[in-house]
């Protein structure tokens, strides 16, 4: 069988490592990949994760007007002239666009991972379709999942994240041979289950969030399983969807 790893940081990832054939797999559950995932699933064509807002403009250059909405924050701050990065914000906005995406921390960690022979992104929302989609497709293969972290800081919620999709892939692929933080993730997520909300809401970023009056966005991206979409990077630049039609209920 094959290995699973995790990172706790963003600032953790050895591209050159990651470069040698590894599969990567990406979260940052409050908000990016929730964030991404969500944007996916609610019909945009596309979404581009840029460094910071002068790549998003750059990229926005190259597209017709129209076509894409700017969304991003820098350290937990939307940036001006941007769209709120929350789900739930651009829910009515994305549809039929691309969406340029900068984050502090999971966009940054997309990039940092784009050498690996296939990145994908998970979050609570689509980890269980995530896991078959590991399970199916790569179950010899070297998979290193990556939480994002929080401005070099480790993040709970995506420790979180993380042990839940472990979980998912163990759950009817025992075989895996897990890292002690792959571990660890995985013993937290067990000792946690069905508390989702509460950790997300109790994390340093989910305080913040809900400081900000985005409590809602919390408790959504909190949902467990509820969609069945697989983003990925495709050329290194874009993330796009592949549909998984299954029954969610299992892996």
């Amino acid at each position: 069988m094959g290995k699973i790893h995790l990172l706790m940081k963003k600032e953790d990832i050895d591209q050159e490592k990651i470069g040698n054939g590894k599969i990567a797999v990406v979260l940052d559950v409050l908000l990016a990949t929730s964030t991404i995932t969500s944007a996916l699933e609610f019909g945009a064509e596309q979404v581009i994760p840029v460094l910071d807002q002068y790549d998003a403009l750059a990229e926005a250059k190259a597209l017709p007007d129209g076509s894409y909405l700017l969304s991003g924050e820098y350290e937990g701050k939307t940036i001006e002239g941007f769209l709120d990065p929350n789900p739930l914000q651009l829910k009515k906005a994305v549809k039929g666009k691309t969406l340029i995406l900068s984050t502090t921390n999971g966009t940054v960690a997309i990039k940092r991972t784009s050498g690996a022979k296939r990145v994908y992104v998970a979050s609570l929302l689509n980890g269980r379709a995530i896991a078959k989609k590991l399970n199916q497709e790569h179950p010899n293969e070297t998979i290193v999942v990556v939480c994002s972290g929080s401005s070099g800081e480790f993040a709970l919620e995506d420790f979180y994240g993380a042990g839940y999709l472990i979980n998912q892939m163990i759950s009817s692929l025992p075989d895996w041979e897990l890292t002690d933080a792959a571990r660890a993730a995985s013993s937290f997520y067990r000792g946690s289950e069905q508390s989702a909300e509460d950790v997300l809401i109790s994390s340093r970023v989910g305080e913040m969030i809900k400081r900000y009056g985005y409590e809602d966005e919390v408790r959504f991206v909190a949902s467990e399983g509820i969609f069945s979409i697989i983003p990925f990077v495709e050329g290194k630049k874009t993330i796009i969807r592949e549909e998984v039609h299954h029954d969610t209920n299992q892996v």
